[in-house]
């Protein structure tokens, strides 16, 4: 497998070492930090720019910049986890490979106690997403579907492609739902102290009830799974793919759209959003990489600056 990380990447459905065996268990408050779309090469595309000129040097810079700032944090993020669109050039395309190489080689600079944590965006395995890009995916990235925890929190990595359109992969899709269900069980009676989702696309930018389009789950699918994420427990629910900050509530479920750590398309700083977590609450805040923190209080009644 050429991974990101050589062995932190997850296989059947689980990260390595962070278990509801090992990490089962409520043991202190912790942060993270959530980004999205590093997405290599789409500042030029944005631009205008013909494939055959287009570069990637500032979103590499930006990604730099962002584990900068991961590495000096005190205390450290527990993981890093990009939120779907890595790379720009999807399955097939002209500098996927290429994209690929240099954000490996760019997360590899990231501290070795901190993981990252990689979600399948649609420019990762296609906007319909097939058996053999979703292959592909794996190959490179490791399941595009899995669990971990983290002091006693369960965390669930979606393909939210699968939601948007699995006209060409329906047999995945469906083994998707399954081990979802599975998951939202163990949220449900209560084995953890709280439960968080991360996916690429949301399932909405700021209202439930929105009409369908490029940048949310149809309605189809929203609203069924918003049900079954509600009926859950699921705390949180962190994406990207809007390249903005956005989000809002279904009832009391909260639905996180993160602006992008690469290109901006609305009035937005390259940036990406810190999260703590206490045994009560989870709280979270976007910052503009300059404006990244170095020092958290993990305290109870602090809230983040």
């Amino acid at each position: 497998m050429e991974d990101v990380r050589l062995d932190r990447v997850a296989e059947n459905h689980k990260f390595p070492a962070l278990t509801q065996e090992t990490e089962g268990e409520w043991k202190e408050n912790f942060i993270f930090i959530q980004a999205a779309d590093t997405q290599f090469g789409l500042i030029d595309n944005w631009a205008g720019n013909p494939p055959e000129t287009r570069v990637w040097d500032e979103e590499i810079k930006l990604t730099k910049q962002a584990i900068k700032n991961a590495n000096e944090m005190s205390p450290k993020p527990k993981f890093f986890i990009v939120c779907g669109d890595l790379v720009d050039d999807g399955p097939g395309q002209e500098h996927q490979a290429a994209q690929q190489r240099d954000f490996k080689a760019v997360f590899e600079k990231l501290e070795n106690e901190i993981p990252l944590v990689c979600v399948c965006g649609n420019h990762d395995v296609g906007n319909s997403p097939t058996q053999e890009t979703l292959q592909e995916y794996r190959g490179k990235y490791g399941d595009d579907y899995f669990s971990f925890w983290i002091s006693g929190v369960l965390f669930l990595v979606i393909n939210s492609q699968l939601y948007y359109d699995h006209t060409n992969c329906t047999e995945e899709f469906e083994k998707h739902e399954k081990w979802l269900d599975e998951q939202l069980e163990i949220c449900k009676s209560k084995q953890c102290t709280h439960c968080v989702m991360f996916q690429h696309i949301p399932w909405f930018t700021n209202d439930p009830d929105e009409e369908d389009q490029y940048f949310n789950v149809p309605k189809i699918q929203r609203q069924r799974v918003l049900e079954k994420l509600k009926s859950a427990g699921v705390n949180k629910v962190f994406s990207g793919h809007y390249h903005r900050n956005a989000g809002g509530f279904f009832d009391d479920l909260e639905m996180v759209v993160t602006s992008a750590i690469g290109c901006q398309i609305g009035d937005d700083k390259s940036g990406m959003r810190l999260v703590r977590v206490t045994e009560q609450k989870i709280e979270h805040k976007y910052y503009s990489l300059p404006d990244w923190p170095k020092v958290v209080d993990l305290s109870e009644v602090v809230h983040l600056p």
